[in-house]
């Protein structure tokens, strides 16, 4: 659970990821927070990793994937920390893993009222076909962080994985994609974001389009990795 400055609703998220499955183990990466976001997540009952400074949801991520290979964890799921990702949802995404290396949580497949609009909604459109015909399935919410990966995937992460915005999500799947992970979407509900400001402003949305279809470009230049780990059975940690 990557977060920086989510002390307003961090707590709470814990609360209901660790009450929705008593077996889950919750890391929060603390990406350089300068208000109370590790002491509510750690008295909600998450491990917390405290980053120095800001890296950006990337380099979070990159530095929960390293905790949880090191620590031998044999699936993880990557869950907003502002309560937009319904934990409700967790154990479908999670489940997805039992026919692919990566499981993503998808808003546009049919269940909820999630909506997008504008030159966000007509990115989407473009990098989910796209990316479709990469993966050879249908994918319909490519950008989604809320997605699970099994040891394959956790390896594909550690050796590239961005820190830029859109290329966090894009450009790791694609190289996942070409390096031969496989994929699968799942249907999920999601949820207006539960406190906190977004992370989003007109003039961030204005460039959505630009922005994205430059980061697809730039990530089917990316290298293929051939240092995966091979397919195993999944097993709960």
């Amino acid at each position: 659970m990557p977060a920086w400055n989510e002390a307003e609703v961090v707590g709470n998220t814990v609360r209901e990821v660790l009450a929705t499955n008593d077996t889950y183990d919750v890391l929060v990466v603390n990406d350089g927070s300068t208000d109370d976001t590790a002491g509510q997540a750690e008295a909600a009952g998450a491990t917390v990793l405290n980053l120095p400074f800001n890296l950006g949801v990337g380099g979070a991520m990159r530095a929960g994937f390293k905790y949880a290979s090191r620590l031998g964890y044999s699936q993880v799921i990557q869950v907003d920390a502002d309560g937009q990702h319904d934990p409700k949802n967790i154990d479908d995404v999670v489940a997805g893993l039992a026919k692919a290396d990566i499981s993503i949580g998808a808003r546009f497949a049919e269940q909820g009222q999630y909506e997008v609009k504008g030159p966000r909604r007509w990115a989407m459109v473009i990098l989910a076909k796209t990316i479709s015909g990469l993966a050879k399935t249908r994918l319909t919410d490519v950008t989604s962080g809320f997605r699970a990966a099994n040891r394959r995937g956790i390896s594909q992460y550690l050796d590239h994985y961005p820190a830029e915005y859109l290329g966090d999500t894009i450009d790791s799947l694609v190289v996942a994609i070409r390096s031969g992970c496989t994929v699968v979407q799942v249907p999920v509900e999601m949820r207006v974001r539960q406190g906190g400001k977004p992370s989003h402003n007109p003039f961030k949305s204005a460039l959505y389009l630009g922005r994205s279809i430059f980061a697809l470009l730039f990530a089917l230049t990316r290298r293929r990795s051939h240092n995966l780990v091979q397919n195993e059975p999944a097993v709960s940690n």
